[in-house]
């Protein structure tokens, strides 16, 4: 055995500690490895497999690793041929494969023919899923559903298959919103309806596959005897139907690696779940539990505040977290005025950085990445985006806005009128709008509308009013026509009756409404926003799928997990994001926000930044509970009895040699700029300097350049 470790000391230069080397050598029967983050567990899973191989003689063909993703079915594959080149592959793959793989032999077996509607391929005639729910939803709420709906109301629909809630009780689950259990039944239905025929989708490949396990002994077997030893890989995000799965497979051996960290459960609204590692040895009462909990990642002040932290959960195994790395400075709390200075002082703090593949944004909400979209983009600050949120710019808020807009180039256009008319609080009926569509009027839709339809007094003073803000939008820019829609032609109250009566977040809609006005204040003309939104969106794109050199990460914290950086931004930590209000209303919810928020921080080896606001939409803001609770942690005794924490200075000091005084630049003037180096002065705006670096130019904003003092005037 030690000369098996030993040899890869050498040939690998891996050393494993006590507990790695325990957890490679338990190769018979059952086994629970909890893994803290940064303690290895990739390299001790593929030693363990290597071991099997060379120490047991064991054929890698029996050997089966099931992962959670694609992409970690890759890496390990990947990091097997690094460490073994000369053996041959193990079988790496997904849960879904393998599920795949079993459900299309039982149908098969069956003679049932099925179709896929997830992933299909080009040229496929069947109806796909989110097609299929959009259809579903209408015939039910008679109501056009919203991306949002329609995504909350697939999500909820895994959930049931994945926690393996009978039929009967569908309707009977709490859903995103009113009659989802409904739908989701007939969207069951419609799948089953033709005998002998199944529109299948991807949990569908779980819930059949785990069915003919359950069902058919020759098929079980057939799979049984393919594997002597089963490994699963982030089996805290591992669901029921999985779980269950994975049983059938190990039922005559007993052979199980189960690797998972319960602290990093994240995914329970899709079905995870993690009281299942808790009761891992009700199912296997013979099993070995091993923890890893040395972390090998981060500075010791990190793994030191997070562990304390994830202590407030009641509902874990209890592990003791530790490093022997050094320390390396504070974490660092920051509040902003609001989320202008934030995002102003994290892109100031990222011209800073020179190996911008090393840092990180992180954030509960996609939504919270847009603003930063633009701000990198019109910096020419290189991004991947770890989740594209290309959602943001088919948004129907957003399309309503350009709707407004496009009204104002041309207000004879019946055809907008109408798509606006029912969000302009005019409390018009949409008989009345059908009305005024059928009649042959023409001239100005605000004029028309009073003519051919009856309105009451007060809908008749409305519409001149609006007509008045309509006269006056083609002069202005966007920002202010973001301004007057949302007030003058009372779009916010519009949006404010609509959020109560569909269940919406007005705070969500209204950061939409923000974001677009953040976007807009750099520009001159609507034409120029509205492209200015075309660009954005290919720009995300670009970023997620074929990102540049060099680049930031921008990512949620649930897709930042398994991940690392050397300097992590934990943005817009504020109650009612994280955690949400929903979270707030269950102990449970409350220990997953706590564990996604573990996630992000743990994301960070040497430098960690929590970073929240004072004010949005004129509202007061409270620090998340967590940033408070961490704060709690870094002080000290004495501190803590005074009830505050010394504040930290901002990591970049200023220059005394820098220019803080507009008068002092002008055209065609050499500088120096901290980050980007030489450079020429191409123009001087109101609010914006462009500056030329070699082939590039930057634009950024005058103001910061000046009180950040990022610039020096140098001899050409």
């Amino acid at each position: 055995m030690s000369d098996f470790f030993n040899r890869k000391m050498k040939e690998l230069h891996i050393k494993l500690n006590e507990i790695q080397k325990s957890a490679v050598l338990k190769t018979e029967g059952p086994l629970l490895l909890l893994a803290c983050p940064g303690s290895g567990k990739t390299t001790t899973m593929i030693m363990r497999i290597g071991y099997l191989i060379e120490e047991k003689n064991v054929n890698p063909k029996r050997i089966k690793a099931i992962t959670f993703s694609r992409a970690a079915a890759n890496d390990m594959t990947e990091r097997f041929k690094r460490f073994f080149p000369h053996l041959e592959l193990v079988d790496f793959s997904t849960i879904h494969s393998l599920a795949f793989s079993i459900t299309r032999t039982y149908l098969n077996k069956t003679g049932t023919e099925f179709e896929l509607i997830e992933g299909g391929g080009k040229g496929k005639q069947s109806p796909n899923k989110s097609m299929l729910l959009k259809a579903l939803y209408k015939e039910v709420i008679r109501e056009e559903g919203t991306e949002e709906e329609l995504s909350s109301l697939s999500t909820f629909i895994s959930f049931l298959k994945n926690r393996m809630i009978p039929f009967n009780k569908w309707e009977k689950v709490p859903g995103p919103f009113e009659k989802a259990g409904s739908i989701a039944l007939k969207y069951e239905q419609y799948k089953t309806r033709t005998i002998g025929h199944l529109l299948l989708d991807f949990d569908d490949m779980l819930t059949i596959a785990e069915q003919a396990l359950r069902v058919d002994e020759r098929l079980t077997e057939r799979y049984r005897s393919q594997f002597d030893y089963i490994l699963t890989d982030e089996s805290q995000d591992t669901s029921l139907v999985q779980h269950r799965i994975v049983e059938h497979l190990v039922a005559h051996h007993g052979n199980l690696c189960v690797v998972a960290d319960d602290d990093q459960s994240i995914y329970t609204w899709r079905g995870a779940d993690p009281t299942y590692l808790l009761d891992f040895r009700k199912v296997y009462p013979d099993a070995e539990l091993l923890m890893m909990e040395q972390n090998y990642r981060s500075s010791k002040e990190i793994v030191d505040t997070a562990a304390k932290f994830i202590k407030r959960n009641k509902h874990r195994y209890k592990k003791e977290m530790h490093t022997e790395n050094k320390e390396n400075g504070p974490l660092f709390i920051k509040q902003f005025e609001d989320p202008k200075q934030l995002l102003e002082y994290v892109t100031y703090e990222l011209l800073d950085e020179k190996n911008l593949n090393e840092v990180a944004i992180l954030f509960r909400n996609n939504s919270s990445s847009t603003m930063y979209v633009n701000e990198l983009h019109r910096r020419g600050i290189p991004f991947y985006m770890k989740d594209a949120d290309d959602k943001f710019f088919s948004h129907w808020i957003v399309e309503d806005i350009l709707n407004f807009m496009r009204l104002s180039f041309n207000v004879e256009r019946k055809d907008i009128f109408a798509k606006v008319a029912m969000k302009m609080n005019l409390f018009i009926s949409r008989k009345m709008l059908s009305e005024f569509e059928r009649k042959a009027s023409s001239g100005n839709v605000f004029d028309a509308l009073r003519q051919s339809v009856q309105l009451k007094g007060s809908q008749i003073e409305k519409l001149a009013a609006y007509k008045g803000v309509y006269d006056k939008i083609p002069s202005m820019r966007p920002a202010q026509v973001i301004r007057m829609i949302r007030y003058e032609l009372e779009y916010e109250e519009a949006l404010r009756s609509r959020a109560q009566k569909f269940g919406y977040r007005i705070d969500n809609l209204l950061g939409i409404l923000d974001t677009l006005e953040g976007i807009a204040s750099q520009l001159r003309t609507m034409v120029e926003f509205a492209n200015r939104l075309k660009e954005l969106e290919a720009a995300v794109q670009q970023a997620k799928f074929n990102p540049p050199n060099n680049a930031l990460t921008l990512s949620t914290f649930h897709s930042a997990k398994g991940l690392e950086f050397r300097r992590v931004f934990m943005i817009d930590l504020v109650k009612g994001i994280i955690p949400s209000e929903e979270d707030e209303t269950d102990p449970l919810l409350m220990e997953e926000a706590r564990r996604l928020f573990y996630v992000g921080m743990t994301r960070a080896k040497d430098r960690l930044e929590l970073l929240s606001f004072q004010k949005q939409n004129g509202k007061t803001k409270e620090d998340s509970r967590f940033v408070n609770e961490v704060r709690g942690l870094l002080m000290k005794p004495e501190e803590r009895k005074m009830g505050k924490l010394k504040k930290v200075q901002p990591s970049i000091p200023l220059d005394p040699d820098g220019i803080h005084d507009s008068n002092e630049l002008y055209k065609d003037m050499h500088v120096i700029h901290r980050v980007f180096g030489r450079g020429i002065v191409v123009e001087i705006g109101e609010a914006e300097i462009r500056l030329q670096f070699g082939e590039n130019e930057k634009r950024l904003s005058l103001e910061t350049v000046l009180s950040r003092r990022l610039l020096k005037k140098v001899e050409s």
